[in-house]
């Protein structure tokens, strides 16, 4: 089994002498996500009270929680979406980062909240954050639901997290794995025969 990377986030490829994939045990179930969902959302709206955040998920991942999230956070606020990818060979990323969907709108002067679904190697992150402070926002911060601190290559903020995790692949709550099981309501451990 080989491993690729996809926006900086380590993925497993099969080879053709690989079984096929199994959804295995529940990391995070339902419960407890929405649970901390709204944690991190009561929690974003009382640091932003008299401000007006301004809400960017990266695509595709960040899509489900940023959702929950949005309807969490009991401010008026805006969002916008963005997607990125990593440039590298299948084992590791390089650091370098293409936006394949860029902002619909300006972020000059508005308080940006990165929405990310996991954070691993930091790199890809990192590249995004730089391009975002560039753009003139009045402050830029991360939210993430997930972090694997043991794969970290570059440290980056995470101002607000939902859980650190192991060194596992993971899929579900728009987590996925060749564009599959992002409808999975609990984030589970992806399994290869």
């Amino acid at each position: 089994m080989s491993f690729g990377t996809i926006g900086g986030l380590r993925r497993k490829e099969k080879t053709m002498d690989d079984g096929a994939e199994s959804v295995g045990p529940v990391l995070l179930d339902t419960q407890t996500i929405q649970r901390r969902v709204r944690e991190l959302g009561a929690r974003i709206a009382e640091d932003y009270r008299g401000k007006k955040p301004h809400l960017i998920a990266i695509l595709k991942g960040a899509s489900i929680f940023h959702a929950d999230l949005v309807r969490a956070i009991d401010l008026e606020l805006s969002f916008d979406f963005i997607a990125v990818a990593s440039y590298g060979d299948l084992t590791k990323s390089s650091g370098e980062v293409r936006i394949l969907k860029d902002l619909d709108e300006s972020v000059e002067r508005k308080h940006v909240l990165v929405v990310e679904d996991i954070v691993d190697t930091g790199l890809t992150l990192q590249y995004l954050l730089q391009s975002l402070r560039a753009r003139n926002p009045e402050s830029v911060k991360v939210v993430a639901l997930l972090s694997k601190p043991s794969r970290r290559e570059i440290e980056v903020a995470v101002d607000y997290l939902g859980f650190d995790i192991p060194d596992e692949f993971v899929v579900g709550y728009g987590l996925d794995y060749n564009q599959r099981y992002r409808n999975l309501r609990d984030i589970r451990i992806l399994q290869f025969a």
